[in-house]
């Protein structure tokens, strides 16, 4: 059997490095609000601007990037585990692939940990580690059964969120019902109290006062020990989180279905040019109209709380249709051998994906916290993506001349020579043809 190892430059299938680049810078966009403005992710009226052009950015992002671009990133990681095993296996069999496999998963989930406390709380390396180690036995399922269970799950995570929506009502419709009857100065009984209670923790976290939108900021742009004291209450609510909670079967079904779409040839490029048009045509009809809609009725209402919830019925419906689009276009550019420049580029921001997206966190946490340049909630939502426009400038250049002359990112190579438990080359080699041609 062949030994096994890192895939080499000229085995990667370049459609899957354009999509996860792609999927990687468009991650940004939202990620950035996460870092720079507080409490403004899903409703812009608690800051950052929710009038003109900040309002129209929220509208874009909402129909086109928020959860889209996710999606896509996932579907990506569930056909790199079909790619990764498919190959192992190959060169040295199950056994050895399920070592590779779950080696590299762990030091994922390791490397997430640390990003997380340290760097970026709204990480995803550790949360797609988790996920990642329970779809191995899933890597031979035909394609209909993947995409039976993703349906499935995505049918759960519908029903939750209906759910989650009548549980807020009641909370709100209790809770306030409490506050009025304390205001008259009754005496609440205990059932009362835990309603205003629940009512109170609810409106903190999602329309919290001017004053606790103040503490907010004033924590993040606090020295390091305070910023990283309020990272970690984040990071310690999200991964205490059940295995089967949501959050995660939502990243489950996204990876199933990656799977299903790389077996049936979607994402390596080898369907027709006709199925990409249908692709990105049929996705996009379904993806605005839906995305439209839910942003029209977000801020027709003033984004309530219920109504926020209750428009995330036809959260994956609208996010898949987005994300399958935008994966027919990039598919079509680079069939046509249009615009190449911006698919190579595209392709080796993804070839070193994790060290880009490492980078968005030191640049971004830096610019944000208090150890940095402090500017946490100083920005309005449209000045963001000044930010975001400089990172994607300087890595659609960096990473292709980074590429050139070395085979991985910095944080690809350290992840894989843990994942071989040896050190791998990481400066590519200069045929001896050309090295005697510059001298």
């Amino acid at each position: 059997m062949q030994a096994v190892g890192p895939v080499l430059s000229g085995e990667r299938i370049s459609s899957l490095d354009t999509i996860r680049g792609f999927a990687l810078l468009g991650i940004l966009l939202m990620n950035i609000v996460g870092f720079g403005l507080p409490y403004a992710y899903d409703d812009p009226a608690n800051s950052g601007g929710s009038t003109g052009i900040n309002l129209w950015i929220w509208i874009v992002m909402h129909i086109l990037a928020e959860g889209k671009m996710r999606c896509l990133f996932s579907m990506v990681f569930g056909a790199g585990i079909i790619l990764l095993t498919s190959r192992a296996e190959q060169r040295a069999g199950a056994s050895s692939s399920a070592d590779i496999y779950y080696q590299r998963n762990l030091w994922l989930g390791g490397f997430g940990i640390l990003h997380a406390f340290l760097l970026w709380q709204g990480e995803i390396l550790y949360p797609y580690a988790l996920c990642a180690l329970a779809l191995y036995p899933f890597r031979r399922m035909a394609p209909k059964g993947l995409i039976s269970i993703a349906a499935a799950m995505m049918l759960i995570i519908t029903g939750l969120t209906i759910y989650d929506g009548m549980d807020t009502k009641k909370t709100i419709a209790e809770g306030k019902a409490a506050e009025e009857i304390k205001k008259g100065g009754a005496s609440l009984t205990e059932d009362q109290e835990a309603s205003l209670r629940k009512w109170e923790d609810l409106r903190k976290h999602v329309k919290p006062s001017s004053a606790e939108i103040e503490k907010t900021k004033n924590r993040w742009r606090g020295g390091v020990v305070d910023v990283l004291k309020v990272r970690a209450e984040t990071v310690w609510h999200w991964h205490s989180l059940a295995y089967y909670h949501y959050r995660n079967l939502d990243i489950f079904s996204m990876m199933l279905l990656g799977m299903a779409f790389f077996k049936l040839g979607v994402f390596s490029g080898t369907r027709s040019f006709k199925f990409y048009v249908v692709m990105a045509g049929v996705g996009y009809a379904i993806g605005l109209s839906i995305n439209s809609y839910t942003a029209y009725t977000r801020v027709a209402n003033n984004f309530d709380i219920v109504v926020n919830i209750y428009s995330g019925v036809t959260y994956d419906i609208g996010r898949l249709s987005i994300a399958l689009a935008h994966a027919g276009i990039l598919m079509l550019l680079m069939k046509a051998g249009m615009q190449a420049w911006l698919t190579r580029s595209l392709g080796a921001i993804g070839q070193m994906a994790l060290s880009n997206y490492l980078t968005h966190s030191v640049v971004c946490s830096t610019i944000f916290c208090g150890y940095g340049f402090g500017m946490y909630g100083r920005l309005e939502r449209y000045q963001l993506y000044y930010i975001v426009a400089a990172l994607w400038i300087f890595q659609m250049i960096v990473s292709p001349i980074w590429l050139r002359h070395f085979h991985f990112g910095p944080a690809e190579w350290a992840w894989r020579s843990l994942t071989y438990w040896q050190k791998q080359p990481m400066r590519k080699l200069v045929p001896q043809s050309l090295a005697a041609e510059a001298s």
